[in-house]
């Protein structure tokens, strides 16, 4: 096996799903802040796409996807970002935007070429770096801190890791600290891509969950030697549907489009219909915001009661919260656990962030408020 692989530390949500089942088995009611899976119901009316597109004798889907569901998110992504994108094109349906995050390097890196380099953010989302290293490309790190605000700057890359980057990953609003981008920061990205050629992508996923202004889309800002992640999961509760989009430069999709084909990962055509009725309805979108934001009160409120420093979250439904000084995340986080509690410690999503630890909005306002009683407790 690969030395890089092997050395990996396990997978965040897997060390998570292990820790909860210990504690569960002593026989205590586990309240799963943990993995970002919130467990709002997906709205009915998608659910019945789905069922209803069900056929009584199933066939391949095909790669690019039926041509209603890529109108169907080139519509949205002009009513919500303005930007007009080709659905024949510039759009390209995934199984989630794991997967399509976690092969893009497999096609774009090759490992005998001098330029090879993945620039992606720490912490971020593990599979920039997981997928990069199967791939066997030179990876940069670039370490984001309380200090920085959790912004990616090019000024912090140096100019030498960027005229050898092939691909730079961005990730905002950004996982796990609810940061996002300001446009001075999107459009010197830009500027670095033109200079430096490397592709752009930027994960997208949480633009839908926000409390305060909309978080744009580096689409907005271009299109050439760009790509943008977008997915239904969080955005509709579809996270079990494995549903996602890739949108941006027409001839970088073409070529991932003809490799996806090898790897078969298409759609089930049931799934796209669920699809195109999630991206053309706003109101069950609205209606989870609404819950986000009351979730998001509850505990902000509570745990800055409890004395506990939350840093100041504009979007997910996460909370990036500071460990009590005297006490690490791994410490501190077991002993919530014990209490039934589950929470990711920072030191999880990378180095330098031991000092916080992570809470995802999973659980009901009321799971929020018993929580919190429990955590007076300790």
């Amino acid at each position: 096996m690969n030395d890089d692989l092997r050395n990996l530390k396990p997978y965040p949500m897997v060390e998570l799903a292990r820790r909860k089942a210990e504690v569960a088995a002593r026989g205590i009611e586990v309240l799963d802040f943990g993995t970002g899976d919130p467990q709002e119901p997906t709205a009915p009316h998608i659910r019945q796409a789905l069922l209803d597109a069900v056929p009584a004798v199933s066939q391949y889907p095909t790669i690019k996807g039926l041509p209603e569901l890529r109108t169907a998110f080139a519509d949205w992504f002009a009513r919500r970002f303005g930007v007009t994108l080709d659905p024949e094109t510039e759009v390209l349906p995934t199984r989630g935007s794991k997967e399509a995050i976690f092969h893009l390097a497999l096609v774009e890196i090759d490992p005998s070429e001098d330029r090879k380099t993945v620039v992606y953010p720490e912490p971020g989302y593990p599979v920039m770096e997981i997928g990069s290293l199967y791939a066997e490309a030179d990876l940069h790190a670039v370490p984001m801190t309380a200090a920085n605000d959790y912004r990616m700057d090019p000024s912090q890359v140096p100019a030498d890791v960027l005229a050898k980057a092939k691909v730079v990953w961005l990730n905002y609003p950004h996982n796990p600290t609810g940061q996002d981008l300001p446009e001075p920061m999107w459009r010197a990205w830009i500027d670095a891509q033109q200079e430096h050629g490397f592709l752009l992508c930027s994960d997208e996923c949480y633009t839908e969950i926000y409390f305060d202004e909309k978080p744009r889309s580096v689409l907005e800002f271009a299109r050439e030697g760009v790509l943008a992640f977008h997915s239904l999961s969080k955005r509709s509760g579809m996270t079990g549907y494995r549903s996602g989009m890739i949108a941006g430069d027409a001839e970088v999709l073409a070529r991932y489009r003809a490799c996806r084909a090898a790897m078969g990962q298409a759609q089930t055509v049931w799934t796209q219909h669920a699809s195109i009725a999630a991206w053309r309805d706003e109101d069950h979108v609205a209606e989870r915001l609404r819950t986000f934001r009351e979730k998001r009160r509850v505990m902000t409120d509570g745990l800055k009661a409890l004395g506990l420093d939350v840093y100041d979250t504009r979007s997910t439904f996460y909370l990036w919260v500071r460990v009590p000084e005297g006490e690490s995340d791994e410490g501190y986080t077991a002993r919530l656990l014990d209490a039934g509690i589950v929470v990711s410690p920072g030191s999880m999503f990378g180095p330098g962030n031991a000092e916080f630890f992570r809470v995802a909005l999973v659980p009901s306002v009321a799971g929020c408020e018993q929580a919190l009683e429990r955590w007076r407790g300790l």
